[in-house]
């Protein structure tokens, strides 16, 4: 299977479940509500070191928003509800409290509640007041600008993650190129964030290593420079730079059409300008149960 010249092989990309939520974060402008955004899901491209996977999934219009000003919404990945919270508590606390003129509110409508401004509130130090709209509770904390107003809780969802596929080649001009013409289309779908610098990474790992202290290393059959000394590399002699785009979904269902959009945009630059082939990062059906096999997402 060819897209304008560029080669699909016939893989897949193998992801596993994880729990997720979605946060809107509103502020006094767009600009704050990025501050505030930024911080909250900076360090969290992977749960192999960070504790959870996060990103901005899109940027709000005050009329999308619980309060009627600019916000963001933001998702938030990590393996069990318990990681999440603990997440929540401190990236909510130290990046979105401590933004000027911010507000937090829960994204989902569905899902078993996950502490949210019910933990948060004792920052106000028994000052703070609590208010409820319907069945929803909400904690105002006084601030030096005034108050922090808080959701007490958030919602959590099934969610997968490590969706993927891998853009190869000749340099890394192009397969830089071809990248950032993906994540461009990828972040217009709603409900997955693609949680690596830029969205994308250049360090594809494997599952465990020749150290033990290490639960995972380097893909050695996707690194250019090792094509001459491993015996297993998956590189033909044209191919000079491999990235990896991840891909964290609330569903399958996006991860598929996240994957179809950025694959097709990235070989709109075709063999010239862009990649030779796409491929995926998959360990045999051994890492996770969801399987995104590229030839049939993009018939």
């Amino acid at each position: 299977m060819k897209i304008n010249g560029v080669f699909i092989e016939d893989t897949f990309a193998e992801a596993f479940p994880m729990k997720a939520t979605r946060l809107v974060i509103t502020a006094f402008d767009a600009t704050w509500a990025n501050h505030a955004a930024n911080a909250l899901t900076g360090f969290a491209t992977s749960v192999i070191a960070c504790g959870c996977e996060a990103g901005i999934e899109r940027q709000l219009r005050p009329s999308e928003t619980p309060d009627g000003r600019p916000g963001v919404s933001v998702l938030l990945f990590a393996m069990s509800n318990k990681e999440l919270t603990k997440q929540l508590q401190n990236r909510v606390g130290q990046c979105v409290l401590t933004a000027p003129s911010s507000a937090c509110y829960g994204g989902l409508d569905e899902g078993d509640p996950l502490p949210l401004g019910k933990a948060l509130r004792f920052f106000g130090d028994g000052y703070q007041i609590s208010k409820k709209l319907g069945r929803t509770r909400y904690w105002r904390v006084p601030v030096m600008d005034g108050e922090f107003l808080c959701e007490d809780t958030t919602r959590v969802t099934k969610a997968v993650g490590g969706g993927n596929f891998l853009i190869l080649a000749a340099d890394q001009a192009r397969v830089l190129a071809a990248s950032e013409r993906a994540i461009a289309a990828m972040r217009k779908i709603p409900g997955v964030i693609m949680p690596f610098p830029g969205g994308v990474v250049r360090s594809g790992s494997k599952v465990g290593s020749k150290y033990k202290a290490l639960p995972a290393s380097t893909n050695h059959r996707y690194c250019p420079t090792l094509r001459g000394i491993v015996a297993d590399s998956a590189l033909s002699a044209e191919i000079g730079a491999v990235l990896e785009i991840v891909i964290d979904g609330l569903s399958s269902a996006a991860i598929d059409e996240a994957t179809r959009v950025g694959i097709r945009a990235a070989c709109t630059l075709g063999t010239k300008c862009g990649p030779l082939a796409i491929s995926a990062g998959n360990y045999g059906g051994s890492l996770g149960p969801f399987h995104f096999k590229l030839r049939q997402i993009l018939k």
